[in-house]
C-alpha cells in the first residue's frame, strides 16, 4: 500500500478532529455557562436587556429575558458533559443566529445598547458607543463552534461517546 499525501492528511484529520470537537464542545459550554451565570442572578435586568432591542412587546421581552439564562445554563451543562451534543449544538446555532440578527437590527436602527450577552445589558449611557461589530464577530465565532459540533457531535470524554461505544473506522458522523 502506497502512502500518499491525501492518505496522511486524512489520517491526521481523523486523529485531530475528535479533539477539536472536545475543544469546540467545552468552549461553547463555557460561553453558555458564563453567559447564563452572569444573568441568572438578576432576571429583571435580563428582561430589560431583551426589551432594549425593541423588537417585541415589553411583557414578552421580560419573559424571554427571564428564561434565557436558564436555557443558556442548560445548553452549557449538556455541552460540558457531551450529552445530546448535536441537539445542544443545533439550539446553540439557532440562538446565535437570533443574537446576531438582533445585534445587527439594533445597529441598523441606530440603537445605543449593550447586547446583554454576558451581563445585564440594556441602554447605554449618553456618549457611550456600542460595540456591535465585535459582538457580531464574536457570535459568528461561537456559531462556527456550534456548526462544527452539528457536523461532528461525537467527541471523546463525553456521555454521547460513552453511550455510543467505540467509534467505527469510517465515522463520518
Amino acid at each position: 500500500m502506497t502512502v500518499t499525501a491525501s492518505n496522511t492528511g486524512a489520517a491526521r484529520w481523523a486523529a485531530v478532529r475528535p479533539w477539536l470537537g472536545v475543544a469546540a464542545r467545552l468552549g461553547l459550554a463555557a460561553v453558555w455557562l458564563i453567559a447564563g451565570g452572569a444573568k441568572v442572578g438578576d432576571l429583571a435586568a435580563s428582561g430589560r436587556a431583551v426589551n432594549a432591542y425593541q423588537v417585541m412587546p415589553y411583557d414578552v421581552a421580560t419573559v424571554i429575558g427571564a428564561a434565557l439564562p436558564f436555557v443558556e445554563l442548560a445548553l452549557g451543562a449538556l455541552l460540558l458533559f457531551g450529552l445530546a451534543t448535536r441537539l445542544a449544538a443545533g439550539i446553540s446555532a439557532t440562538l446565535l443566529v437570533v443574537f446576531v440578527a438582533g445585534i445587527a437590527s439594533a445597529w441598523s436602527r441606530g440603537l445605543a445598547i449593550d447586547c446583554g450577552c454576558f451581563g445585564s445589558g440594556g441602554q447605554l449611557a449618553a456618549g457611550q458607543a456600542p460595540s456591535y461589530l465585535p459582538e457580531i464577530l464574536r457570535d459568528l465565532g461561537f456559531l462556527a463552534l456550534a456548526g462544527f459540533l452539528l457536523i461532528w457531535p461525537r467527541t471523546p470524554v463525553s456521555v454521547d461517546g460513552w453511550l455510543a461505544g467505540p467509534p467505527v473506522e469510517d465515522d463520518d458522523e
